[in-house]
Formats: structure tokens, C-alpha cells, sequence
């Protein structure tokens, strides 16, 4: 039988913790070469709608030790509209008021499905799970103040994530938005037993923090050099967030992965889906990527974490990777079967006898 799981399964079935260590292992498997990624793709193209552009996006990756592979897709309406003095990306829910996005997840033993689901909860728990992950290797031991910056979807799992290898105590947010910073506040206080203080200004957010966080859909740069100080850890869930000068000022700069992201495009120029990409194009000229550490190097001790409490370190969480998907899903799945939850279906209806 595969079993067919909702959001609301998963969020019930993967915890934080549970993530952060099935994502920790799995790193391991990925830096000795036993487990596989394939760099994410994405077919872009023209809508009837002159300012949005459809995504068709695909991840995939596969853990022989766990006896998984997994893929994700997307099919997404996406606009990039301006946001006080930030560009953002955006998804419209534009099937019926929803999104779309689906896990698929596979046997490595014998090819057949054993899961699928919807992507949403595990794609937010899985990128929380990898900056825990940068805080985890990076942040001073006795890092216990947070500011967040961004009080979005994202953002909550990277709270769930500091406080599940940190002993946070102190935490503010910002968002440009007083009612979202303030509903966001009182959520997020509920649910972590820390007090989650809302502020006017980013600024009020970040003084003395230890850890900063960026978890927003910008596509320019919402944190800057000068909040630099010394001690302190610094991560973003995606490039354009960080000041290429804040990033430069790191003493240890760590990225996910060294992965890049193909764009592929029609004939006709999307402006648009360019500018999702100009700069990332253009922290590349200045920072040379490719000859710094990943966090499976980290993990494994290839590169090294904090050598110091003065160190200022930074994780850029640059891509993800479908490799997530098959770690996180291989706890839900065998959670799941545990504990009879999710509905079952015949893997005959999803097999055939005719040879592909």
C-alpha cells in the first residue's frame, strides 16, 4: 500500500528535534559520497498575467542508508512585487485559492512509492532543521538572544530550530508590518515558551543579539554591515538577504551546499524570473562560492566550526536540496506506519506492468 499523508499529518508527526538529527545524519551520508543529490531545476515561462510567470521546479535525492529516495515538485504562479523599498518573490495560490507542491517518496530497494504528500510543512521544517544546523556548529555555546528579522511561515521554524540547540531565553522579531510582527509574536510565544517581543525597527530587533536571522521572501538585502558585532552568529534562509559588505565581515562563512540552481527560460526575456537570480549572479562575482566549506563539511569536521566567542560566523542557506526531502520523509513515513496515520492506497494504482 502507499500512503497518502496531509500537512496536518506531518506537522503532527515531525518535530523539530527530529529533523535537525535525521538532517544531521543524512549530511553525513551526503559528505562520504553514500548518498545522492540532484541540483534543483526550474522551467520557467510567460503567463497570461504580464507580472507573474509559472515555475515548474523539481528536486530529488536519494539516501541508500535509510532506503530512500524522494523527489519534489512545484508547479507555482509566481509575482515579484514591491514591498516597501524591497523587491520580494511571491507565490500566488492560484489553484482554487491553493498552492501546489507535492513530495513523492520511493523504496531504493525495490522502486516502489511508499509516500506522497504535500511539500508545505516539510519544506519549512527542513530549512529550519538546516540553519538549527549553522547554529548548532556555529553559534557560541552561550548564545541565548535571538532577532529575527521577517515574521513569516519561514520564519517560525527558524525559531523552533535556535531553540532546539540553544538555550534561548530572549528573542525579538521585525517585520515591516506591525499587525504580522505582533500575531507572529504571540504565536510564536505560545509555542516556545520564550518570549517573542515585537519591535518597530530592525535595528531594536538585532541589539544585543547572538544570533541574527533572516527569514524573508526579499530579493534585496534586508541585513547590513553596520549591525555587525563581534560574537555574532548570522544566517539567512537565501542569498540576497545578507549585505554582501555583513557577509564579507564574517570571520567563518559557512553555505548549505555548493549547488547551483539552473534557470531554464523560454525564448521570450522574463525579466522578472531574472531578477528572482540577478543577485545571486552578482554576490557570485564577489564572493568566490566555490572554495568555501558546506555544512556536510562542517558536520563531518572537513571545516572547522567557531574557534572563538569574538568570531563573527554566517550560514547562508544559498539552495535547497530534494536530499532534505528523503531524510525528513523517511522520519514521517516510518512515524506514519508506526502509528497507523495517513490513508492507504493501493501501490498498483501507481506501478505498472508495462514496460517505461
Amino acid at each position: 500500500m502507499t500512503l497518502i499523508l496531509s500537512n496536518n499529518d506531518v506537522e503532527k508527526l515531525l518535530t523539530m528535534p527530529e529533523c535537525i538529527d535525521a538532517l544531521e545524519q543524512a549530511y553525513v551520508e551526503l559528505a562520504e559520497g553514500r548518498g545522492v543529490n540532484r541540483t534543483r531545476s526550474d522551467c520557467i515561462t510567460p503567463t497570461a498575467n504580464p507580472n507573474a510567470v509559472y515555475g515548474l521546479k523539481s528536486m530529488d535525492g536519494v539516501i541508500p542508508k535509510l532506503g530512500v529516495g524522494a523527489i519534489r515538485i512545484n508547479s507555482d504562479i509566481v509575482t515579484f512585487p514591491k514591498k516597501g523599498n524591497n523587491v520580494v518573490r511571491e507565490k500566488v495560490p492560484a489553484a482554487n485559492g491553493r498552492y501546489v507542491g507535492l513530495v513523492l517518496l520511493f523504496s531504493s530497494e525495490n522502486g516502489e512509492p511508499l509516500a506522497i504528500l504535500p511539500d508545505g510543512v516539510m519544506q519549512r521544517m527542513r530549512v529550519g532543521a538546516a540553519n538549527g544546523l549553522g547554529v548548532k556548529y556555529l553559534a557560541r555555546r552561550d548564545a541565548s538572544k535571538v532577532g529575527i528579522l521577517g515574521c513569516g511561515w519561514q520564519a517560525g521554524a527558524q525559531l523552533m530550530a535556535a531553540c532546539a540547540v540553544r538555550k534561548i531565553n530572549s528573542i525579538r522579531c521585525f517585520s515591516p508590518t506591525k499587525a504580522n510582527r505582533e500575531a507572529f509574536a504571540k504565536v510564536m510565544t505560545a509555542l516556545l515558551g520564550v518570549e517573542v517581543i515585537p519591535v518597530d525597527q530592525p535595528e531594536q530587533a538585532l541589539v544585543g543579539a547572538d544570533i541574527a536571522m533572516c527569514a524573508s521572501n526579499s530579493l534585496d538585502p534586508i541585513f547590513f554591515e553596520r549591525w555587525v558585532v563581534p560574537g555574532l552568529h548570522l544566517s539567512s534562509i537565501k542569498l540576497p538577504e545578507i549585505e554582501v559588505k555583513a557577509i564579507k565581515r564574517a570571520d567563518r562563512l559557512v553555505l548549505h551546499a555548493h549547488e547551483q540552481s539552473p534557470l531554464h527560460v523560454t525564448t521570450r526575456d522574463l525579466a522578472l524570473a531574472k531578477k528572482a537570480n540577478e543577485h545571486g549572479w552578482s554576490m557570485g562575482r564577489e564572493i568566490d562560492f566555490d572554495r568555501l566549506p558546506t555544512l556536510p563539511d562542517l558536520i563531518v569536521g572537513r571545516a572547522q566550526g567557531r574557534q572563538s566567542d569574538d568570531e563573527v560566523t554566517c550560514f547562508l542557506n544559498n539552495i535547497g536540496l530534494g536530499y532534505q526531502f528523503a531524510a525528513a520523509g523517511a522520519v514521517v513515513y516510518r512515524k506514519a506506519k508506526d502509528n497507523g496515520v495517513g490513508h492507504e492506497l493501493p501501490t498498483d494504482w501507481f506501478t505498472e506492468d508495462v514496460h517505461p
